[in-house]
This record gives structure tokens, C-alpha cells and sequence, in this order.
């Protein structure tokens, strides 16, 4: 349930952030406020996947997890210093990622 929810502040993100660039500036400060929120989630999540570990031996969340935070937290940094050259891409490839791992996550899980 935690991949899904920062699945969807990732997607709010790519939407916050097409909107701002098409011309709406007031939600750029939305944009950050859904990141400190994402992070969060995904935090929550790199928990859960530790408690996944522990309980049924399954690792690879917990590595992607941790993967996917450290690419979150680089995103937060070129984000606030406007390195938009690596910022667009790293979004996408966390989209991606994140969209695969829920996708993955499921299929353990059922």
C-alpha cells in the first residue's frame, strides 16, 4: 500500500511540475510541498520494506527502496539549486522505477 501511495505523489509530481512549466508559477510551491510529502511516503516505505525482510526473507524491496531514496533525495537537491538537465530526467526514471516496483511489490504480495 505504501509503493502505491508515493506512486501517486510521484505521479502529482510530473503533473504539478508539467502545469508549472506550461505557465501556472503558483504551483511551484504545490510542487515542493508534494515532494516533502512523496519523501516522506517513501520513507514510511523503506520501513516497510525493512519489516518485508525480516518477516518473509524477501530482500530486493528493501534494496530497491533504499535505491530509490538516495535517487529521491539527489532529485529534492538538483530540484532546489534548479539543475532542471538532470532534474526532468531523474523524474522520469523515478516514475519509472517507482511504477515498476508497485508493479512488483503486487505480484509478491498476492
Amino acid at each position: 500500500m505504501t509503493s502505491v501511495l508515493h506512486l501517486a505523489g510521484v505521479l502529482a509530481q510530473a503533473l504539478l511540475a508539467g502545469l508549472f512549466v506550461t505557465g501556472d508559477v503558483d504551483l511551484l510551491s504545490w510542487h515542493e510541498s508534494n515532494a516533502g510529502i512523496s519523501y516522506s511516503l517513501l520513507l514510511v516505505q523503506l520501513a516497510v520494506s525493512f519489516l518485508f525482510w525480516r518477516r518473509r526473507g524477501v530482500v530486493w524491496p528493501l534494496w530497491a527502496t533504499g535505491a530509490l531514496t538516495l535517487a529521491e533525495s539527489g532529485q529534492i537537491w538538483v530540484g532546489m539549486s534548479r539543475a532542471l538537465a538532470v532534474h526532468f530526467p531523474l523524474g522520469m526514471a523515478i516514475f519509472g522505477a517507482s511504477a515498476v516496483m508497485t508493479l512488483l511489490l503486487w505480484r509478491v504480495t498476492r
